[in-house]
């Protein structure tokens, strides 16, 4: 009995100090495991006299008890105290003035597309709009695009599927606004059939357009704006001068340089690039390409409805992300489309 007392008075002290819950298993062990103090007396009853073994097993048994009821209130304890520092670390100061709701903003992208469309209202300019899924004469052949043009390849262009699941290759996500171009002057021309001359034609088309094309500096759905001034008498210098206007005000910029590459577009004649230099910060001296232009084509002008041995035009296209990333000194496209709260809380 004595020797009870003692494996008691041990098991308790071992468990007193234990500062750990996995400390406290592992002494816990010692006693009621499989090999433990406890579980070796109870085998051993066996070896005993029967007169003994009634009255050993009982004792033992209360000593088992008393030391699994030492080992519970140790357990709770160090729960308890668990609880305690984790509740210490997170305390919360209720003086503290609360979180009030989060303010949203606009899209860096959506800023820079409200700022173009400003700026060409004020030249009187038009926004127009039209659908993102396209026929292919609209997208394609009605801007003198070939037929066995690279962009009409399914590696470039989305073509969607019809209701049983076959490819069709006259439906499409259009690839440009351009389309846009082609049903407003369609558009236009039926208006004013009844009259012997047309009025002018300014519009921008902003909106979004999709090519199959995706890495660090490419994604398969992006922004174009593009423009259009149609009229009697206008001319590559009208183009120039609203271009050139338009960057200087858009990167608020009167030193901004401006440079036409010549180049080729189906849809326009004579075309060119549009270079810009800025004269000041980190781009400064570097020329970038920012935008494509020329003259409408004939064919253009003849599927629109609008006669050209009577009217010319020209046409433009920007790329509004491009556009953003310089005004705000953006370096990654992808950032537009992650939305990390950190990048665009810096728009509110």
């Amino acid at each position: 009995m004595n020797n009870l007392e003692q494996l008691i008075e041990q098991a308790t002290a071992d468990f007193t100090a234990a500062t750990g819950i996995a400390r406290l298993e592992e002494v816990k062990a010692a006693y009621l495991g499989k090999e433990g103090s406890l579980t070796a007396l109870l085998k051993s009853l066996g070896k005993l006299p029967p007169e003994e073994r009634k009255t050993a097993g009982a004792a033992i048994n209360v000593a088992k008890a008393q030391v699994e009821s030492a080992l519970a209130l140790r357990r709770e304890a160090l729960k308890n105290a668990q609880l305690e520092a984790q509740l210490a670390a997170e305390a919360l100061d209720v003086t503290l003035p609360g979180r009030g709701p989060s303010r949203g903003s606009i899209h860096p992208v959506m800023r820079t597309l409200d700022r173009i469309e400003q700026l060409f209202r004020s030249i009187g300019f038009a926004v127009a709009d039209g659908p993102e899924i396209e026929t292919d004469w609209h997208n394609f052949t009605a801007l003198n695009t070939p037929e066995n043009h690279p962009a009409r390849s399914m590696h470039d262009t989305f073509y969607l599927l019809d209701a049983a699941g076959k490819l069709r290759e006259d439906v499409l996500l259009r690839t440009h606004t351009s389309p846009v171009q082609i049903r407003t002057m369609l558009a236009h021309a039926e208006k004013y059939r009844h009259l012997d001359s047309l009025p002018e034609i300014r519009v921008i088309c902003p909106g979004r357009v999709y090519r199959v094309d995706s890495d660090a500096t490419h994604s398969p759905m992006f922004h174009q704006v593009e423009g259009l001034w149609v009229g009697a008498n206008v001319s590559f210098a009208d183009l120039k001068g609203v271009v050139a206007d338009f960057l200087r005000r858009f990167f608020e910029s009167d030193d901004l340089k401006v440079r036409f590459r010549p180049s080729f577009f189906p849809f326009t004649e004579p075309s060119a690039e549009i270079d810009v230099a800025f004269m000041h910060g980190p781009m400064e001296g570097r020329w970038l390409e920012i935008a494509g232009c020329g003259m409408v084509h004939p064919n253009v002008l003849r599927c629109g409805g609008i006669d050209p041995e009577k009217y010319t035009g020209f046409a433009f296209g920007f790329g509004p992300d491009r556009l953003t990333m310089l005004r705000y000194g953006i370096n990654d496209l992808r950032l537009f489309f992650d939305g990390d709260l950190r990048f665009l809380s810096q728009f509110q």
